[in-house]
Formats: C-alpha cells, sequence, structure tokens
C-alpha cells in the first residue's frame, strides 16, 4: 500500500512537471501559459530531483516516468544554460575606468514599499549618471526628491496604478521624454544622451505589463518588439534596461533580442536573478538590460536589497564603437521574411497606437 501511494505520487508531480514544461511550447499569449515562463530553472531542478524516484516503478511504467521526465529536463537545461559560465558569451567586459563611462541604477522600487530611504542612500553611494526609476507614486517621488533633485534633467510620470516611472540624468540630453508605447497609457522612457566624451547614445527604458489574470500577453509582446526596434532608426549605440516582467530566457524576451540585433551581458556570465528579492527560492532574472553589439559594458551587476521585491540593476557602458567590436560578437540577425512580416506586424501595431514614436 506504502509502494502504490508513493508510486502515485511520483506519477502525478512527474505529470504536473511535464505539464508545465511543456505548456509555454504552445503558440498561445493566454496568461496561464505564459507564466510558466517564470520558474524555468526550478522545474528544471525539480525533474532532476524527481527522476531518482523513477526507481519505484519497473518496466514500462518506469519507462513512462523516465522518458518524459528527461526530456523536460533537457528542454528547461537548454533555456537556462545560456545564462550560466557553460555557455558562450555575447560579450567581454572592457577593463578599467574611462573618461566618458556612464553608469546607471535601475530599479523597481515596489510602490507599496515605505522604506524609500535604503533605495536613496544606494544612488548616493553609487552616484549614477543616469538613474531609471520604476513604480514610482506620489510618495516615492517626494521621498526621493533629495537625490533626484540633482540631476538636471529629470523625466517623471508617478503613478498610482504601479506603473509610474522616473529617469533622471546628469548626461547632456538631446532627447529625454516619455513615449507610450502600447495603445493605454504605460509610459516607458527613450533618451538620445551624450557621455562626458561627447559621444551619443540611446537609452530606452521599459516596463510592460505582466502575464497575469485577466491579463495576456498578446500587446506586452508586441509592445517588446515595437520597442526592440524603436531605437534602431539612426546608427547609434542603444542600451535598453527595465523591469520587463519576463524572464530573460522567455521566448518574448529572446525574440526582443533578436529582434533588435542586442546582445545580453548575462550570457555566459550567470542568471543575474534580480526577483523576487524576498524570496530566495523563487528568484528569476526578469529586470533585463540589452545593449546594441556597438556598446561595450565595463560591468554589470545586481544591487543590495532596498526593500523592494526587485533588487536594482547596475550596469556601467562606454559608449565607444571601435572598442564594443572587439568585445562583443555579432547580434543574431532576422532573416529577409522575418523582417517582412515583422514590418508588417509592426505598421499595423503602431496605427493603434495614440501618438506613435516614430
Amino acid at each position: 500500500m506504502i509502494l502504490i501511494a508513493a508510486q502515485t505520487l511520483v506519477a502525478v508531480i512527474a505529470t504536473a512537471l511535464v505539464a508545465a514544461t511543456l505548456l509555454p511550447m504552445i503558440r498561445s499569449t493566454a496568461w496561464w501559459i505564459r507564466m510558466w515562463e517564470f520558474p524555468r530553472l526550478h522545474l528544471g531542478l525539480m525533474l532532476a530531483a524527481i527522476l531518482p524516484a523513477a526507481a519505484l516503478f519497473t518496466g514500462w511504467p518506469r519507462l513512462a516516468i523516465v522518458v518524459p521526465v528527461v526530456a523536460c529536463l533537457v528542454v528547461q537545461a537548454l533555456h537556462v544554460l545560456p545564462f550560466t559560465r557553460l555557455w558562450r558569451r555575447d560579450m567581454e567586459l572592457t577593463t578599467g575606468v574611462e573618461h566618458g563611462d556612464v553608469t546607471i541604477l535601475a530599479s523597481n522600487v515596489l510602490m507599496e514599499n515605505e522604506d524609500t530611504s535604503r533605495l536613496a542612500d544606494l544612488i548616493e553611494t553609487e552616484n549614477p549618471e543616469a538613474v531609471l526609476l520604476m513604480e514610482t507614486d506620489a510618495l516615492w517621488r517626494r521621498a526621493l526628491d533629495p537625490v533626484i533633485a540633482k540631476y538636471p534633467t529629470i523625466v517623471d510620470k508617478t503613478s498610482h496604478d504601479h506603473y509610474g516611472i522616473i529617469f533622471a540624468t546628469r548626461l547632456v540630453a538631446d532627447d529625454a521624454r516619455i513615449v507610450h508605447l502600447t495603445p493605454d497609457d504605460t509610459p516607458a522612457i527613450f533618451a538620445q544622451l551624450r557621455d562626458a566624451a561627447g559621444r551619443t547614445f540611446r537609452l530606452v527604458g521599459l516596463h510592460p505589463r505582466p502575464p497575469v489574470p485577466g491579463q495576456d500577453t498578446d500587446a506586452r509582446d508586441t509592445q517588446m518588439a515595437y520597442a526592440a526596434r524603436f531605437a534602431r532608426d539612426e546608427d547609434l549605440p542603444v542600451v535598453v534596461m527595465g523591469d520587463f516582467n519576463e524572464a530573460a530566457w522567455s521566448r518574448t524576451a529572446r525574440y526582443f533580442k533578436k529582434v533588435g540585433g542586442y546582445v545580453d551581458p548575462r550570457t555566459g556570465r550567470g542568471i543575474f536573478a534580480s526577483w523576487h528579492a524576498g524570496h530566495p527560492l523563487a528568484r528569476s532574472p526578469i529586470d533585463q538590460i540589452y545593449v546594441t553589439p556597438d556598446m561595450a559594458v565595463a560591468e554589470f551587476r545586481i544591487g543590495p536589497h532596498v526593500g523592494s521585491d526587485h533588487f536594482p540593476v547596475i550596469v556601467r557602458i562606454r559608449a565607444d564603437p571601435d572598442l564594443a567590436g572587439r568585445l562583443n560578437r555579432a547580434a543574431d540577425d532576422l532573416d529577409a521574411v522575418q523582417n517582412v512580416n515583422l514590418a508588417a506586424r509592426l505598421r499595423d501595431y503602431s496605427g493603434t497606437l495614440k501618438d506613435p514614436p516614430f
């Protein structure tokens, strides 16, 4: 009786893990399907943990457990391995500190987080050239004003719906504004900046809506593809940062990277899980940074806990195309058919926007 109960439990758990692995393969934007992109690392570890329990079975029932579990373990591993040291890196980090280096700090503050002093202290300590803050409401704006006010250029759209955003920089800003890349009022940041060495680059800050009950991902996925191409209409280095509400190994994130022709400092280097800061066993890399191959990265790290459910992300970049060309590998390209289909999709999408940015 005990053996039968144990076998039943193993079979139920294995079936659930296999189903959770297979669901994201369905080309659907339903939230309850896309949500299984987040815990791929955790699902992979659970699949590996359940595999020895197949010894409780004999004959074909054992094969019925082992074969799908191993297959799904391989699927999860192929998604996660690019974010480990077992994979080829997209880039090598440049060494040293040079005039014109730009440090950017991005943080989802968690609107309900009332411990504003820790983030303020971090900004003071890091003293970044640019700051991107998400989920900022009026309380956060007032609390951070002594720090933010030191930056000559501030773009601010506070909100009480968890989609407020603040961008501040001491760099020369040829352009810095709120853009709306969705039919609703979800804000994003677009800036064209000049570093201390006079080199021009673009920065895009994103915080799209997540897959939650009642909110599928079709609009978010198209927004991300639109944003991926948005900053590429001129031959300038680009950095894209923000809380993507999507794991780095997800289909949408990988498509974003390919559509925009970006490279990722995490590839071949580590997962750099930024969420959930309060639950170490449930962390996932949903705060992203991508750069074009003509942008060098000198430093990339996850910051300390500041009371939010996200850790801050800190990057130091160098808009030096010659140097970047030696450090970064070429980005993956879309083929001709994919480019034509994408252009048509984004043209149709642009017609749904109240104020298309391009």
